[in-house]
C-alpha cells in the first residue's frame, strides 16, 4: 500500500463511522444523481464538465429566472442528455427547498449568489445529500461555524469547488514544494486581482452582462443583480479562495499548519464611481453617480501560520488592470512569481537573475494533468473547471474525504468577515479561529497525492 492509499484509507475508514444513514447508503445506480441549484452563466459552465461524464445523471435544475433556465436546457440538449427536472423560473427564491425534497438525489451543485450558500449547504446536508458549493462558503463568521456544524453533525460530504487549486502551473509548483525545490518555505502571496467594472455594471440585457453599462440590482443582469451590492454595502477581502486556496495546500493548512493571525487594510474606494462617471451610459447626471461604495479599491489582507510563515492576499477588483493571481511562493533556496512567469532556484538558477517557469512546469506537470489534459480541454477557466468537478465526482463515488474539505471551506471563506472585522476595528490584529478544533495537528496531507482526484 502507498502512502497515499495509507492516507486516504485511514481517513475514509474514519469518515464512515460518522456517517449517518441519511447519506451512509447504497445507490441503486452506477450513475450518480446530481441536481444544480442555479444556472446562471456560473452554473452553465460548470454543466460542460459534468455532462461529459457517464457516471452522472443531472436529475434536477433549479433557478429562480426563466432565462437562465431555457439556456442551461439548450446546454443539455445540445450536449444529448436527458432533460432534468425543472425548479424555479417564476422568482421563486424558495424552488430550492422543492428540489431539496426531491428522493434519491446523490449530490447537488449550489452555484447562488454567495448569501444563498450557507442555507442551501446545510439543507443539503440535513437531506443527507452531498454538496459542490462554488465559493464562498458563507457571509458572516457564524455562518462559517454553522456550516461546519451541521457538516459535522450529519456527516454528509462537503466540498468547497475552487478551481484555482486545480491551475496546472499551481499544481506544479506544489509538486516543487513537495520535492523540496524552494526548501522550507516561508512567505506566500496570491489574490483576485481582476478588472469587475464591467462585471459589477451592465445594461441589464441578458445578451450583454459585460461591459455594457451602468446599471445594477433591479436594473441589472446576472452578476450585476446581486454582486455590486457587497461593494456598496461591505470593505474587506470579499473573493479569498482563489488566492488562498493554492498557497493553503502549499502550506499545509489543517494537515500540520494552521492560520493563527490576521489583519487587513483597504484603500479609498474610487473605481467603480470612476466607471459610472466615464461610461458612455453613465455620466455625473446618471443616479448611480450617487452610489455611495464601501469597498476599497485594494483590500490588502496578512495572514500568519503556526509554522512560522506569512500570506498576503490582495482583492483588487474596482480598478483597471490585466487580470492577475498575483501568485509568489518562496523559500529557503528560492521562489515563484507568476506576475513574471519566473523563478529563481539558489544553486540551480543563474545568480540573481530570472528563468523563465515553463521548463520547470513541464518537469514537475502534476499527475492529474498528465492525464486528463485531454479530457479537460475546452472545459472552462483553462480546464480547471474540469478538474474540480472530477475530484468532486470521484471522492464521492469512492466513499473517501473531499480533497478540499469543509474545513478547508470554511477557513479560506471566514477571511471575508475577519478582514471586515479587522478593518472596521482600526486594522486590528484578530486571532484566526481554529475551525478544527486542535484536529490540524495530526491531519495529514491527502490533496492531489497521485493521479486520481
Amino acid at each position: 500500500m502507498n502512502r497515499r492509499d495509507f492516507l486516504l484509507s485511514t481517513a475514509a475508514a474514519g469518515a464512515v463511522a460518522t456517517l449517518p444513514s441519511a447519506f451512509a447508503k447504497t445507490r441503486s445506480s452506477d450513475k450518480l444523481r446530481v441536481a444544480m441549484i442555479g444556472t446562471g452563466l456560473r452554473g452553465q459552465s460548470q454543466l460542460g464538465p459534468l455532462l461529459s461524464r457517464d457516471d452522472v445523471e443531472l436529475v434536477a435544475i433549479c433557478d429562480t429566472q426563466q432565462v437562465m433556465l431555457d439556456r442551461a436546457l439548450a446546454i443539455i440538449d445540445k450536449a444529448g442528455r436527458r432533460r432534468p427536472k425543472v425548479y424555479g423560473g417564476n422568482g421563486d427564491a424558495n424552488a430550492w427547498k422543492a428540489l431539496l425534497a426531491q428522493k434519491g438525489l446523490d449530490a447537488v451543485f449550489i452555484v447562488t449568489p454567495w448569501e444563498w450558500h450557507a442555507p442551501m449547504a446545510i439543507a443539503a446536508m440535513e437531506a443527507g445529500v452531498a454538496v459542490g458549493c462554488e465559493v464562498v462558503a458563507g457571509i458572516t463568521l457564524q455562518d462559517h461555524w454553522d456550516v461546519l456544524r451541521a457538516q459535522q453533525r450529519t456527516g454528509t460530504p462537503y466540498m468547497l469547488l475552487e478551481n484555482v487549486c486545480y491551475r496546472r502551473d499551481v499544481m506544479a509548483v506544489l509538486q516543487m514544494v513537495r520535492a523540496g525545490l524552494f526548501g522550507e518555505l516561508v512567505h506566500m502571496q496570491a489574490g483576485y486581482q481582476h478588472d469587475l467594472r464591467g462585471v459589477k455594471f451592465n445594461s441589464g440585457n441578458p445578451d450583454e452582462p459585460y461591459d455594457s453599462g451602468v446599471e445594477f440590482g433591479a436594473k441589472g443582469f446576472s452578476e450585476a443583480q446581486w454582486r455590486t451590492r457587497h461593494s456598496i454595502e461591505r470593505n474587506g477581502e470579499l473573493y479569498p479562495s482563489h488566492g488562498i486556496g493554492p498557497c493553503a495546500m502549499v502550506a499545509n493548512i489543517h494537515r500540520g499548519n494552521r492560520f493563527t493571525h490576521i489583519n487587513a487594510f483597504a484603500t479609498k474606494a474610487r473605481g467603480l464611481h470612476d466607471y459610472i462617471l466615464k461610461h458612455p451610459k453613465g455620466g455625473a447626471g446618471h443616479p448611480n453617480a450617487n452610489v455611495a461604495f464601501k469597498l476599497g479599491d485594494v483590500v490588502t489582507t496578512t495572514l500568519r501560520c503556526e509554522n512560522g510563515e506569512t500570506i498576503l492576499l490582495q482583492h483588487d477588483t474596482s480598478l483597471p488592470r490585466p487580470y492577475s493571481l498575483g501568485f509568489r511562493v518562496q523559500g529557503t533556496d528560492g521562489l515563484w512569481m507568476d506576475v513574471n512567469k519566473s523563478i529563481h532556484i539558489e544553486g540551480r538558477s543563474p545568480p540573481h537573475k530570472w528563468e523563465d517557469a515553463q521548463k520547470y512546469f513541464d518537469e514537475y506537470d502534476h499527475p492529474l494533468w498528465r492525464k486528463y489534459a485531454d479530457k479537460a480541454a475546452g472545459a472552462g477557466h483553462g480546464g480547471m473547471d474540469w478538474f474540480v468537478v472530477h475530484a468532486f465526482i470521484e471522492a464521492l463515488k469512492a466513499s473517501a474525504p473531499m480533497p478540499i474539505d469543509i474545513y478547508d471551506a470554511v477557513a479560506w471563506s471566514a477571511i471575508t468577515p475577519l478582514s471586515e472585522q479587522s478593518i472596521a476595528e482600526d486594522y486590528r490584529t484578530l486571532a484566526f479561529p481554529d475551525f478544527t478544533e486542535g484536529k490540524w495537528k495530526t491531519r495529514r496531507p491527502i490533496f492531489a497525492l497521485d493521479d486520481r482526484y
